[in-house]
């Protein structure tokens, strides 16, 4: 009898296991795994990082060197993305690891873009997502902000936005926060 309970219970940690392994999210994602793969075809700017748990492929890291038209030439951005189990009915999540003068990027790493939030869709998939993160780099939206100072400034005096940018490439504080320094190319 204990034997029959033992199996019993452990054909349920097997199919709860199945069921982890196996989630709609990880489904999908997994057919996704190819084109992540080939990242920089895609987004030239963003680079693929090796994965720290490679048991783990529902969170990868990239990394982002902005272009020259960006006010952010010169830095490395790394962002952490989570895919849910829900995926794809639920976007992932993004965090900013690198600390970043931004309107849109708090000082906590959070990010705003609305194809993250509200605007998502189950059609959408992580490699949008990349790619919209880019073009926070190209497009910043001071009109939906998580960094409410940096985005009046942007919008009050461009020039004064561009000058703490500039500050914080180079390592400098900028309200109360340190910044990495960045050596331009």
């Amino acid at each position: 009898m204990i034997g029959l309970k033992n199996r019993k219970k452990k054909m349920e940690e097997e199919t709860n296991e199945e069921k982890e392994r196996y989630s709609a999210g990880k489904i999908q994602f997994k057919k996704e795994l190819p084109e992540l793969n080939n990242l920089s075809k895609n987004v030239p700017q963003a680079k693929l990082l090796k994965n720290d748990d490679p048991n783990n492929f529902m969170s990868f890291r990239v990394e982002y060197t902005p272009e020259k038209d960006s006010l952010w030439y010169g830095g490395r951005y790394v962002f952490s993305f989570t895919v849910p189990d829900s995926y794809p009915f639920n976007p992932p999540k993004v965090l900013c690891e690198t600390k970043i003068y931004h309107p849109n990027i708090d000082f906590d790493g959070n990010v705003c873009l609305n194809i993250l939030k509200e605007d998502w869709k189950p059609t959408m998939n992580v490699m949008l997502s990349i790619a919209g993160v880019y073009y926070l780099f190209t497009d910043p939206n001071p009109n939906d902000p998580l960094n409410h100072d940096a985005a009046n400034i942007m919008r009050d005096s461009m020039d004064n936005f561009k000058q703490n940018v500039q500050r914080t490439l180079r390592g400098g504080y900028c309200f109360g926060q340190n910044f990495p320094y960045f050596h331009k190319k």
